[in-house]
Formats: C-alpha cells, structure tokens, sequence
C-alpha cells in the first residue's frame, strides 16, 4: 500500500520545514487526504519534490513531524535502528542519564529515561503512543530493566488528543526508592515525581557550579526542587546553604535528601521566590542559583515570562555580595539564550551592577539538540559575576 502524501500549500511565508524544521503546522498544507492518526505519511513541498516522512497527527497544530529524510514507514525496522542509534550515541552512559531525546533521535515524541535499573519513558505524540507495546518489548529485549514506568501524564499530550494516565510495564508496580546520582543519593518516586521523577538535564549543571563556586561561600538555591544545585554546593565546601521552593514535596524531599547525605548545613523553605526575596531585601549571599520552572508554556505566556526572568534576576543581583556569583538558568524552549542574555543584561542595568559573564551553558550530551530546530535546545544558563 502506498503511504499517504500531503503538500504544503502556497503561502507568502515560507514553511519552516524548508529552512531544516522538523515540523509542519496545521495552516501550512494544502487539504490532506483523510490519513489515521499515528502512522507515516510523506510529505511534498509545493512543487511535488519530497521532503521525507513524518507521523500525521491531526487533532495536534503540529499535524507533521518528521523522521527521516528517506520515504519510509514508522514501523519496528525503523524504530528498532532509531533506538539502536539513540542508545550508541550515549556511548557508556551514566547509571541515570536519558537515553531517548525525541526529535534529537529522529522519534518525535519519546522520552526515555534511566534511572540505574529503571527505565522511565514518555510518550507525548499519538505516533510514539501507538508504538509503546513495541519500543517497551524492544528496551525490555535490548537492556533488561529491573522496570519500565510510562509516565504518560504530561498535559502536552492533550494536544494530541491522548489520555494522560501513569502505567507499568508487565503491571510491575514502581516502588519509591534511593537512587545515586553524581555521588549523592535522592529518594525518587518515578511514577509520581515531576517530568520522568527527578530533573536529569540539571544533572551535570548541579555539581559543575558547586566545584567551580561553592567553597566558602553562603549560597541561595532559588526553586531548589530536590536539592541538586544545594547538596552539590555543600559537599563542594559551601558555607551554608538555603533553599527556597514553592512546593511542600520539594522542600520535604531535599531534607529528606540531605539527612540521608549527611549534610548539615543547608536549611529549607516552602515559599514563592518573588515573595521571599520581597520580604529578605537585606540579606546577602555569595553565589546565587535561579532555576525556575519554564515560565512561557504558550506563545500568549512569552511577555509575562520576560517580565518574570527580569524581575528574579533583579532581585538577585541585588543580593549577591562584591564579586558574588549568579547562575541563572531558563527553560522555557520560546526563550532563546540571545533573548535571555538581553533579559538578564536589562536586569544588571536596573541593578546598577557590572557583571562579567563567566559562562554560557546549556544542556548535556545526552539532551542533544538539532541545529535547525531551536525547540530541542531548550535549555539555556549564564554563570556571572557581579561586582
């Protein structure tokens, strides 16, 4: 059976996809043929050449995404190479690292996570969806968890007209346990905690400023989650350490976390940031780490979240010491590092600091990004100092 074909229509603004984007949006093609939801379909540009094969979703803005450049299906042969490579691209990979990055490893929408014996996998298209019998059977074959966890719970997946739910693989129920990571160990629940159950694109971020930064010096972890970047900074010499979060969870899992480590010097609060650094204005810190949750989750979100990055960074910088040093991360995917270099260079002007950018940095290896699609490059971070 021949696959289905679609066509991008005439239109005075070219398509992304002919600048090297993997995606195709709903207003950029021509009426398609009535194609099921989830399997392949090639896609031509206006003149009828083809453009490769991409999963159809037609509920989703994003009805196109492609694959792969060659006019194939989106079956086992494809996925089981497309897994292969994901996995040899990672080399020796760390006990807990991610494994399968989407687009960055031509599958649109799969997530998979490790955590020592455990696999945590996402499936956030309806192409990667219909295929999870097979991609779980595959990994299960190929690596031989302990356990497979779907965590099909993220609200993007509404977009694709999917069911949000948490299941287990064979129904081997997930019991919450220590893991070890960069030489600390986190009590994760992988079935109920945030993303895949613990924030792994941070992972290498957490010790590489506590080397670099932390000894000697009173450090704040603003949104601390489970206590990365102020465990981190203890073990790495830190003064003292304090942590701020919104959430409760957060807070009781990084002292939870620290007891285990036998850390003793960092202490925790369950507040909102722009409200706590409202209500401590006088006090001072060395080295400062913002890393807050994405704050543009849609196009409409994009100026409140400027303003937002602005202001915490504001705050900051006024409370870092001479010479203190702010880490300050974004990772919201509309937000792009020229953008947030301007946000934070607008907030050290209100400031009246001169500050030094020391670093730019951004996600690890096994977060990969694809040159042409600035989605995957979600993640953006500067490490400056103040004077």
């Amino acid at each position: 059976m021949l696959m289905k074909q679609i066509r991008l229509k005439l239109a005075k603004r070219p398509a992304r996809i002919l600048q090297g984007h993997p995606w195709v949006f709903a207003g950029e093609i021509e009426t398609p043929p009535k194609i099921e939801d989830g399997i392949a379909a090639e896609l031509l540009d206006t003149r009828g050449n083809s453009l490769g094969a991409g999963i159809w979703s037609g509920k989703s803005q994003i009805v196109w995404r492609r694959f792969s450049r060659v006019v194939r299906e989106w079956d086992g042969e494809f996925l089981s190479a497309a897994l292969e490579k994901a996995i040899a691209r990672r080399g020796n990979a760390l006990p807990c690292c991610r494994l399968v990055w989407s687009e960055a490893d031509s599958l649109p929408g799969l997530v998979v996570d490790k955590f020592e014996d455990t696999l945590v996998i996402q499936a956030l298209t309806v192409g990667a969806d219909r295929q999870l019998p097979f991609i779980a059977d595959w990994l299960d074959r190929k690596l031989s968890p302990a356990e497979i966890i779907f965590r099909n719970d993220a609200p993007t997946r509404k977009f694709e007209g999917l069911e949000l739910g948490i299941s287990f693989y064979k129904d081997k129920v997930h019991t919450p346990r220590w893991f070890k990571i960069d030489g600390l160990e986190y009590f994760l629940d992988l079935a109920n905690g945030q993303k895949t159950g613990f924030y792994l694109d941070q992972r290498e971020q957490h010790s590489h400023v506590a080397k670099r930064h932390a000894a000697g010096r009173n450090v704040l972890d603003a949104c601390c989650n489970q206590g990365g970047f102020a465990m981190q900074c203890s073990r790495h010499g830190a003064a003292s350490v304090t942590g701020i979060d919104i959430s409760a969870a957060a807070i009781e899992a990084s002292r939870k976390n620290c007891e285990r480590n036998g850390i003793t010097n960092a202490n925790f609060e369950v507040a909102n940031l722009f409200d706590w650094f409202g209500n401590n204005r006088d006090r001072r810190f060395d080295l400062i780490v913002l890393d807050p949750p994405p704050f543009a989750r849609s196009k409409s979100a994009l100026e409140g979240a400027l303003r937002g990055y602005k202001e915490l960074n504001l705050r900051a910088l006024k409370m870092l010491t001479p010479g203190g040093i702010l880490a300050t991360y974004s990772c919201s995917q509309r937000i792009g590092i020229e953008r947030y270099i301007d946000v934070v260079s607008s907030a050290a002007r209100d400031a009246k600091r001169d500050v030094r950018l020391l670093e730019i940095t951004g996600q690890p290896a096994d977060h990969p990004s694809l040159l042409n699609f600035p989605e995957s490059h979600y993640l953006k971070g500067l490490i400056l100092q103040a004077e």
